[in-house]
């Protein structure tokens, strides 16, 4: 599916969801792409990637950016805190905030730099034990947390649960950023972007769709 079909589809369900054009922000996920296929997304002019790895993005995007410094990066897999450093070099947006330690982390190189990514925390809205994400009834706390240490939170991320419905996950995440007055909501992908966009998303985080199968 090409890269026109996506964004073609987001504008059907904006519009189906009564949303204003251009109200989701579509980050094509391109960690395992090989090289040829990125190069063929970014001449149709996209600029908004996502990568699952710290030092996999450094290797792609250093050359590239290079060429295209308008690029804008959001880290959308986990983060190991001794990569925090690179990470929020290198990214605009961390989707994966999901332990204290981590936050504290982020909170000290925001000091230090003066600036830092645009933060997601990373919410498990399946209580699923082999992925990450701080647990929907600990999100409250943990977002206050978050702010004690001026970290810049700009919403919520999940991954529902493969075999599931996402929607009530989708509607899970949707009232936590309600009630702690969050707007962002990064949820959705290739196969149920446009469910997402029905119930709120402002980024959708879109692979294969685009690219095709991974090849790693």
């Amino acid at each position: 599916m090409s890269l026109a079909e996506i964004t073609a589809r987001i504008a059907r369900a904006e519009a189906a969801a009564g949303r204003a054009p251009g109200s989701v922000t579509l980050i094509a996920v391109s960690k395992v792409q090989p090289e040829a296929r990125v190069r063929a997304v970014l001449a149709q002019g996209h600029r908004i990637f996502g990568e699952n790895r710290v030092q996999e993005a450094a290797e792609r995007w250093t050359p590239l950016r290079a060429e295209h410094p308008e690029i804008a990066l959001h880290l959308v897999g986990p983060l190991q805190t001794n990569k925090a450093r690179q990470a929020a070099e290198m990214f605009g947006a961390i989707h994966s905030l999901d332990r204290p330690r981590l936050a504290r982390r982020l909170a000290d190189l925001a000091q230090e730099r003066g600036s830092s990514p645009a933060l997601f925390v990373q919410v498990n809205t399946g209580a699923e034990p082999q992925k990450a994400g701080v647990l929907p009834d600990a999100a409250d706390t943990f977002i206050d947390d978050c702010r004690k240490m001026d970290l810049p939170l700009a919403g919520l991320m999940c991954l529902p649960p493969a075999d599931e419905d996402p929607d009530p996950h989708f509607d899970l995440l949707g009232r936590i950023a309600a009630r702690n007055g969050l707007p962002g909501l990064s949820m959705g992908m290739s196969g149920d972007f446009e469910q997402a966009i029905a119930r709120g998303a402002t980024h959708i985080r879109v692979g294969s769709a685009i690219f095709g199968a991974r090849e790693g």
